[in-house]
């Protein structure tokens, strides 16, 4: 008999834990997050999880949404697609999560996919801008995959109206990884962009995945009269490319697309280098938007660093979230999804966000041009 009380009393102190936590479970939104906080990645994953931490921290600061606090689930994909796509899968069926925000790059983003469309749950990306996250290869639209950037089509195409007309240059040279979607896309819509502005691209040569030493690609593009030279690149390799080019007394105008937007560029190419260097990318802290200045100043303060359009865009993209989710007055995965879709007039750091068909945002970019490794000046452009 005593057994007998102990084992009741037992799992009465078990049910009522058990009640306890689904009570305080019921309190939370639960909003997953899969990025890049190891590996290859790191450096884009890890300011995106400080912009979301933020907003998060600042939503629930304000009382949070519907009534509930915002309860982030955050899970490493380790910059490998099938960790990310793992992810994705338990976040959606495991922890039942309302939406999930990430990955930073558009290869890890496209692996969840399957998870975002089976189990009916929205995923949106900061930064992975190819346009094959949200539409098929059939041109088929994604149900459940969103975006807070532009997409890569679009900073091609301003990236080369920018060599042609603020540079004013007709002859281009392009070097990039030919085992990169990132690059191959970029490189092609440049390509085309360029030309139809009447310009002409004199070279283009390419590199592996791997490669550390452009000296000899450099040396090959310098002969010919190249007045400009793209670089469809991320931050580690773009510094080492545009370092070399300036040490091998290459000084033409250097053009980039968002992946240049990091800290890694400046401690890999040099501030002694970086002269006469252009980027398009999705924010800028040259913006007088006193939001953008609090945005600032509070994201310094929890992530002890300045931000970067990383940050921003991860910030946007939880505050984008929270605000369907109010708009659908619900924390059904469908309802969500539907409000993320008639999102219209969004403002957030980033700019205004309208989606169009594609669950792409309408939104502006900025180039920015670079003095001693220093953001120096800032050129809005519109779509």
């Amino acid at each position: 008999m005593k057994k007998l009380l102990v084992v009741l009393a037992s799992l009465v102190v078990v049910l009522s834990s058990l009640t306890a936590c689904t009570s305080t479970g019921s309190k939370t939104i639960k909003i997953g997050v899969n990025l890049e906080l190891s590996g290859d990645y790191l450096i884009y994953g890890t300011p995106e999880k400080w912009g979301i931490q933020l907003a998060v921290n600042e939503i629930n600061a304000a009382g949070g949404i519907l009534g509930k606090q915002i309860e982030l689930v955050i899970y490493d994909n380790k910059s490998n697609a099938t960790e990310a796509y793992n992810n994705a899968l338990k976040l959606a069926t495991e922890d039942e999560v309302v939406a999930i925000l990430g990955a930073a790059t558009s290869g890890l983003t496209v692996a969840q996919q399957p998870v975002a469309s089976q189990y009916k749950v929205a995923i949106v990306t900061p930064s992975g801008s190819n346009a094959l996250v949200t539409v098929a290869e059939d041109a088929s639209v994604f149900d459940w995959m969103f975006r807070t950037c532009f997409i890569d089509p679009f900073q091609g195409v301003v990236l080369a109206n920018f060599a042609s007309t603020e540079i004013g240059a007709t002859k281009a040279a392009v070097l990039g990884a030919t085992g990169s979607d990132y690059a191959v896309a970029l490189n092609e819509i440049f390509t085309t962009q360029f030309t139809a502005n009447g310009g002409t691209v004199v070279a283009s040569e390419s590199y592996t995945d791997d490669q550390t030493d452009f000296s000899a690609v450099l040396t090959t593009l310098m002969a010919t009269d190249a007045e400009v030279l793209y670089v469809p690149a991320y931050a580690d390799t773009a510094g080492l490319i545009i370092k070399q080019a300036r040490e091998l007394g290459w000084n033409v105008p250097i053009v980039g697309p968002d992946g240049f937007d990091s800290a890694s560029l400046l401690t890999t190419a040099g501030a002694a280098n970086l002269n006469n260097v252009f980027f398009s990318t999705h924010y800028t802290a040259l913006d007088e938007n006193p939001a953008v200045a609090e945005f600032i100043t509070n994201y310094k303060a929890l992530a002890k660093e300045e931000p970067m359009a990383l940050s921003a865009l991860g910030y946007d993209a939880m505050y984008l979230v929270a605000n369907a989710i109010t708009a659908a007055n619900s924390t059904d995965t469908t309802k969500v999804r539907d409000a993320i879709l008639a999102t219209s007039n969004f403002t957030g750091v980033t700019g205004s966000i309208t989606f169009d068909a594609k669950h792409n945002p309408v939104k502006s970019a900025v180039v920015i041009e670079l003095v001693e490794g220093v953001y120096a000046k800032a050129t809005r452009v519109n779509p």
